[in-house]
């Protein structure tokens, strides 16, 4: 009897190890089934066709490119009781403005793309900032770029030579933005508002004299330009779905500025040589204030 299962014990033995080694245990060895998708001979990315690169989203994100910007709303000249001329500077270091050089496409970049390409007027601040003379192409050309020539000393002859080196315009350079801008009281709604009128990104240069000014490199008509920055995304904290675009940044106000000039019997800025940091931005808020208190003047409690 014991010989018995001894019998049927081997026979269950040798036949299980018959079995394993007709089944391989590696994976290496099992033929793959894997095939990639679209892989036949009508695959564009196998035939060298125009390559289309897929979606780095979860969306499309059309919305910004197809919005359309409201018009302003008629206003009478007879409905104006109040007005007065500001120009303000947004600092692009401060926390909340931070979106205007936003690396991945700044501010400055959206401008001189459109200006180049025929898109946006600018004008030439040497007409002041009353949008009085358009800028040329080729002054507009040699501020966004171009070819310089450097005379290069010839290690071999030590002679002068000419060498043409590739000028790029770096976005970096703009730390400031000037604004023009009209704050008028409406009589028709009993509301203070503002229009923007112009926009200047700010560039800084050195004179023969070794000095640094900081002057305007074109200003923009900005209700010209509302339909471009309306379709141009610009950066929102905390939140990539907010659609944010440059249009709602300057209509909400969603940046931070100081006065520096504001319309007077003199023409003269706040930010004049002789005052200090401390007393320009006591007068910076002054008028900020007579701005908010006009307003509030107005009502009796």
């Amino acid at each position: 009897m014991k010989a018995a299962y001894k019998m049927v014990l081997l026979l269950l033995v040798a036949v299980s190890a018959v079995a394993s080694a007709q089944t391989p245990n590696n994976p290496e060895q099992q033929p793959s089934t894997f095939t990639l998708p679209g892989a036949g001979d009508d695959n564009v990315l196998m035939q060298g066709e125009e390559f289309k690169p897929p979606l780095n989203d979860i969306v499309d994100g059309t919305s910004i490119r197809e919005r359309r910007v409201l018009p302003y709303e008629n206003l009478r000249e007879a409905d104006i009781m109040w007005k007065r001329r500001i120009w303000r500077v947004i600092d692009v270091q401060e926390k909340i403005n931070l979106p205007f050089i936003n690396p991945q496409r700044p501010l400055i970049t959206i401008l001189l793309e459109a200006a180049q390409n025929g898109d946006l007027r600018v004008f030439d601040p040497i007409g002041g900032d009353n949008f009085s003379m358009l800028m040329d192409q080729q002054t507009l050309q040699q501020m966004a770029g171009g070819i310089d020539t450097v005379l290069v000393t010839d290690p071999n002859t030590y002679e002068q030579v000419e060498v043409y080196e590739e000028r790029l315009f770096d976005p970096t350079s703009v730390m400031r933005y000037r604004i023009q801008e009209m704050w008028f009281f409406d009589k028709e709604s009993s509301t203070m508002k503002v229009r923007i009128l112009g926009i200047a990104p700010m560039i800084q240069e050195t004179t023969e004299n070794s000095r640094t000014i900081e002057r305007p490199m074109f200003w923009v008509y900005y209700p010209e330009a509302r339909q471009l920055l309306a379709n141009e995304s610009a950066f929102a904290y905390g939140n990539d779905a907010a659609n944010r675009s440059w249009e709602d940044v300057f209509e909400y106000r969603f940046f931070n500025s100081y006065i520096t000039k504001a319309s007077n019997v003199l023409d003269e800025r706040i930010d004049r040589p002789e005052r200090s940091g401390r007393e320009q931005l006591i007068e910076s808020e002054r008028i900020k204030q007579e701005i908010f208190n006009y307003e509030q003047d107005l009502w009796s409690y």
